[in-house]
């Protein structure tokens, strides 16, 4: 303790310019945690988070008391992080390295303003957007093709929907992260490589590629932590709750947002994130423990 204090002392004009980021993750991520309590009560408004009676494991029996729908929104969260993490890192890695190979620079900067704007735009914005393409009656793709589908009806087709829509909303903020690795690649590398023959895709798969490697491992194991998190904006307001979708877009967020709109159960709702972020965690710790087996060095700790 004594040279904690003393090493604080000595660098107390860091410590102060850390002080205001320290406060803001302290009370914005650390504080709330007390509110987990809830996940063993059932909230009464009167007595509040503390005041309110124990109710021992029925949040978590009422998540899991319908078992076929439990079932199918953890299916339908794993198979979603599957599939935009397996899509979304290969488009992003290819991406970038599209722009910063095969592109001129000046095109190059164009490109990643344009591809940033769609991060910027909220799932409130996007559902009109998306609407107007797929609306049975007005929809630009029923009109173009002289069609009627029903896709707000037609659960099969929302897998496919949803990927296009978080592609063309994440993709180019993604693939400007993996370009601040590449501008970090020395630029002699790729010049004795050309100088001994090698090719431009020669020198991709043999320089850029294992160059991204540590970068996509360290993303990798950051977006295993929310696993069982989704994003409630896309799957709650682009499809905007119909239940005839449901077999094949509602996921544990979206389904505890329903039930919290209809219920009002926050001990429920607490429940849920205490469930989900434990299942985060220790896939989390699966995973680094896993990534720190093989290559230490791309391990988070």
């Amino acid at each position: 303790m004594k040279d904690f204090l003393s090493n604080t002392w000595k660098h107390r004009a860091h410590v102060l310019m850390a002080l205001p980021a320290f406060l803001v993750l302290f009370f914005i991520m650390y504080v709330p945690m007390g509110g987990l309590v809830l996940a063993f009560k059932k909230f009464d408004y009167q007595g509040g988070i503390w005041g309110s009676p124990w109710n021992g494991l029925d949040n978590f029996k009422l998540l899991l008391g319908s078992k076929k729908t439990f079932i199918n929104i953890t299916k339908n969260t794993l198979l979603y992080y599957l599939l935009f993490t397996a899509v979304g890192t290969f488009l992003n890695v290819t991406l970038a390295i599209a722009i910063d190979q095969l592109f001129f620079k000046k095109m190059a900067k164009a490109m990643q303003t344009i591809m940033i704007i769609p991060v910027f735009i909220s799932y409130a914005a996007v559902q009109f957007i998306a609407f107007a393409f797929i609306s049975s009656d007005t929809g630009i793709i029923n009109t173009t093709l002289g069609t009627d589908y029903r896709f707000y009806s037609t659960a099969s087709m929302w897998p496919w929907i949803l990927l296009i829509i978080k592609i063309w909303k994440d993709t180019g903020y993604g693939s400007v992260l993996y370009m601040s690795v590449l501008a970090g690649i020395d630029a002699e590398l790729y010049e004795a490589a050309e100088i001994d023959g090698a090719s431009k895709w020669q020198r991709i798969w043999h320089i850029t590629l294992p160059s991204l490697i540590p970068m996509v491992t360290v993303m990798l194991l950051l977006s295993v932590g929310g696993i069982m998190h989704s994003d409630t904006g896309l799957f709650y307001q682009v499809t905007r709750n119909s239940g005839m979708l449901y077999s094949t877009t509602q996921v544990i967020d979206s389904y505890v947002l329903n039930a919290i709109l209809t219920s009002s159960n926050f001990g429920f709702t607490a429940a849920a994130s205490l469930f989900q972020s434990v299942i985060g965690l220790l896939l989390m710790l699966f995973a680094n423990f896993t990534v720190r087996k093989i290559q230490p060095e791309n391990a988070l700790f």
